[in-house]
């Protein structure tokens, strides 16, 4: 019994100390965006609670940056983002899932294999595409938007999500459903994809902070300011405020609260979701 108390202590001190080394960074940056002019923010060792308490630098950089265009426009990518992979993912998933045809297999493998490539070594010919086709800010901020968006509309982990999560619903469900006279498109949409919320919600999740959180597509693609996303323009704050960490943290931590509310609006699909990824092969 001592010794699995003692194994159960060592185990929770452990993950209480890389919680809270995984939690300084963000726990320093509120810090930082709350302290005033008159205290030093590099001092050590560091003085998390602020003595010289401010809200200004949130005000602050409220009031000198345009954040809320800014901010609108991470929100039109994000969803848009959002959006197309839940559609593009679980239409690839469902076939890969359900169907039978000549190069499955391969087809599946080659998309997994797509993991292990890096954005940023397929960036090149991506930027040349998205030069010629026209999906630029110089055209239109629609032809802007599309730019940012297409690019990241569907990715082997969603693909592979959905596929598991289909294969997660028994076959009898969709047989049922045939028998009552659907088609296939009818099967896909009104019994098979509502049985995946979970797994759909877990896209969106990833799919939500992966387009929110962007900053180097962005920074290419895009040439006008008021086109900007929200790490674009944060990353902005720098030289515009002759590096005022201040204002960069405030700006910081307004960018991030988006993220927390809308984890915490799917947080209950969370879990069950990336179980249903897991358990088929």
């Amino acid at each position: 019994m001592k010794i699995k108390i003692s194994k159960h202590l060592t185990s929770h001190i452990i993950l209480i100390t890389v919680s809270l080394l995984s939690i300084f960074p963000f726990i320093w940056l509120i810090s930082t965006s709350l302290k005033g002019n008159a205290e030093n923010i590099f001092a050590y060792p560091p003085v998390i609670i602020p003595k010289d308490f401010t809200l200004a630098n949130y005000t602050g950089v409220w009031q000198k940056v345009d954040f809320i265009r800014y901010f609108i426009n991470s929100m039109i990518v994000a969803g848009g983002t959002v959006f197309l992979n839940l559609i593009l993912s679980a239409l690839a998933g469902y076939p890969l899932a359900r169907m039978e045809f000549k190069g499955k297999k391969i087809s599946f493998f080659a998309i997994l294999a797509t993991i292990m490539v890096p954005f940023q070594a397929i960036m090149l010919p991506v930027y040349l595409i998205t030069l010629k086709l026209h999906l630029t800010d110089n055209v239109s901020d629609f032809s802007g938007f599309m730019g940012m968006i297409l690019p990241f509309a569907v990715s082997a982990f969603g693909i592979f999500l959905m596929r598991q999560a289909f294969l997660g619903i028994p076959k009898e469900m969709e047989e049922a459903a045939i028998v009552d006279g659907c088609n296939v498109f009818q099967v896909f949409s009104k019994v098979l994809l509502p049985m995946v919320k979970p797994s759909l919600a877990v896209l969106a999740i990833f799919a939500f902070i992966g387009s929110w959180g962007e900053f180097l597509w962005p920074s290419i693609v895009l040439t006008k300011e008021s086109m900007y996303t929200l790490p674009v323009g944060v990353n902005n704050l720098q030289g515009m405020f002759s590096s005022n960490w201040r204002f960069i943290a405030a700006g910081s931590i307004l960018a991030t609260i988006p993220i927390l509310i809308f984890f915490l609006a799917m947080q209950r699909y969370f879990i069950s979701g990336e179980n249903e990824g897991a358990v088929k092969g």
